[in-house]
């Protein structure tokens, strides 16, 4: 196989996350090459300053990359897109594709995709966010018409008498079905873990082989399931298991 042949997706995530580029490894299984540029460290500033910063910054971000020809490229990092709503998530977008020429989709973008593809309407989230930041993930799926049907929370830590410590990247998978397995989901209802930073692969293929007919979405596979619809002729060599599950249920 001749590797330089395939399509190129760019990756545009947080410096600390150690998720996303093992997940669109594994997703893809060299079906897209896939070349990451890091949002710039944020020394000193609280969550909420850093996410509109990377906003600010992901023009220069995208420009890292060059003179490189993508076919594409992901923002992979869901929270700064919830604090520009849908509609203003849309519009960065699509302003980012015409400057760079080649498409540019958020997470969440990718996410609607999947939605609308497979006819969901309702979701479950699933987060490891801070309550202020669950509330906007939560505000902005609303806003773009879906149902909210509940919130799992699943912080990274928490002990009696103190406040629940909420770090994505330090969520382990036997605390992600701890938690899913003690709430009361509606049997209809999507799972939609939120972020990109919560590693989640192995949370699905426990929750798909207790629930087979259960919907199971996060970040990284919408966004693996854009990359292979848009740059690879579809996905009907959908590569990896969890793919193929949506990929049964798209039109």
């Amino acid at each position: 196989m001749d590797l330089l042949s395939l399509p190129r997706l760019g990756l545009v995530v947080p410096p600390e996350n150690p998720t996303a580029e093992p997940e669109f490894a594994t997703l893809l299984a060299g079906r897209v090459n896939v070349y990451t540029a890091r949002f710039p460290t944020t020394p000193g500033l609280g969550l909420k300053d850093m996410l509109e910063t990377y906003n600010r910054v992901l023009p220069d971000t995208l420009g890292r990359f060059g003179g490189m020809r993508l076919d594409g490229a992901v923002v992979a990092c869901s929270a700064s897109h919830y604090l520009l709503g849908p509609d203003g998530d849309r519009a960065f977008c699509a302003e980012l594709s015409e400057r760079t020429g080649y498409p540019v989709w958020s997470s969440t973008q990718a996410i609607l995709a999947t939605c609308a593809a497979l006819g969901i309407r309702r979701l479950t989230l699933v987060s490891p966010y801070q309550p202020w930041l669950t509330d906007t993930s939560r505000a902005f799926w609303e806003a773009a018409g879906l149902t909210v049907d509940g919130v799992v929370s699943v912080p990274a830590r928490e002990a009696p008498g103190e406040e629940p410590h909420h770090d994505p990247y330090q969520v382990t998978t036997a605390r992600i079905l701890d938690r899913v397995a003690a709430s009361d989901l509606p049997a209809d209802t999507a799972l939609l873990f939120t972020g990109t930073g919560m590693g989640t692969l192995a949370t699905l293929a426990e929750l798909a082989r207790r629930e087979p007919g259960r919907t199971l979405l996060t970040s990284n596979l919408a966004s693996a399931w854009w990359s292979l619809r848009s740059l690879a002729d579809g996905h009907a060599d959908a590569p990896h298991p969890l793919l193929r599950r949506l990929r049964t249920a798209t039109v």
